[in-house]
């Protein structure tokens, strides 16, 4: 009789999950089934499917979790938390940044924290975000306060117009905005954008 040493799998979070044995199924089968060649064939292709489902399944929990899933789930997680522009045209690592930071900045969505947040997320870069929003005492308010002027260096990894699409989401539908990428203005919501 051999003993196996099973080395163990490090998961997110440090934690350490054993791996299972190469014949972990046929290893649950009645000593007296292990000597007929015939019960140890036909379980073994069974140990194979079971062993890929297994698998699946221990990595259940780390699904949502965007640094680790797979890149086909990027769109669907981003989908959850309303982030609707991510798809495989992207680089990967760029769908797994906006994922995470729009998730890190869902509290404060709609607000100027929120967007140069954001804005700082997509570009790898400083963003400056200006607005007319603030507080005053009844009847000092100026009559416009509902605008918003966006300025970055770059779009990052994305392509002009989508990161105007990226950036259209997250701007409140009631506010006039500028973008402004350098010193050009690239988009306002009082044009119609064909994206």
């Amino acid at each position: 009789m051999t003993v196996e040493r099973l080395s163990s799998t490090v998961v997110p979070g440090g934690q350490t999950r054993p791996q299972r044995s190469p014949s972990w199924m046929l290893d649950q089968l009645p000593v007296s089934m292990l000597d007929q060649d015939f019960f140890v064939r036909f379980v073994s292709i069974f140990q194979d499917l079971g062993g890929a489902l297994l698998e699946d399944a221990d990595s259940i929990e780390h699904i949502p979790d965007s640094t680790v899933t797979p890149a086909p789930m990027l769109p669907y997680l981003a989908s959850w938390i309303g982030v609707e522009t991510i798809d495989d045209s992207q680089p990967e690592a760029l769908q797994r940044r906006i994922v995470s930071g729009a998730a890190k900045t869902l509290t404060w969505r709609g607000t100027a924290r929120g967007l140069s947040s954001y804005l700082e997320l997509i570009t790898e870069g400083p963003a400056s975000v200006e607005e007319g929003g603030g507080i005053w005492r009844a009847g000092d308010a100026p009559e416009d306060t509902a605008w918003v002027v966006m300025r970055v260096e770059s779009t990052g990894l994305l392509e002009l117009d989508d990161f105007i699409d990226v950036v259209r989401d997250e701007v409140p539908a009631h506010v006039r905005a500028e973008l402004y990428v350098g010193p050009d203005r690239v988009w306002t919501s009082e044009e119609e954008w064909p994206g």
